[in-house]
């Protein structure tokens, strides 16, 4: 399964593995919440809480986000 889904951005904590900042993000759709961990290739830039946001999941997961 692959889709589209909106949501807001609740919170973003960018982390350090190797080098290269990847980012922790809570999103917030229909009611619930769903915790990611994405590459800088999947989070659009200056990405902040209270963000829509644009999220594309396979299989239930989450792998990328973007502005509508």
């Amino acid at each position: 399964m692959v889709g589209d889904r909106e949501a807001v951005v609740t919170e973003v904590k960018p982390f350090d593995l190797h080098g290269v900042t990847y980012y922790e993000a809570l999103i917030f759709s229909d009611g619930s919440t769903q915790s990611a961990r994405l590459g800088p290739e999947g989070v659009p830039d200056g990405l902040k809480a209270e963000d829509r946001v644009l999220v594309t999941m396979t299989a239930h997961m989450v792998v990328s986000l973007r502005r509508p």
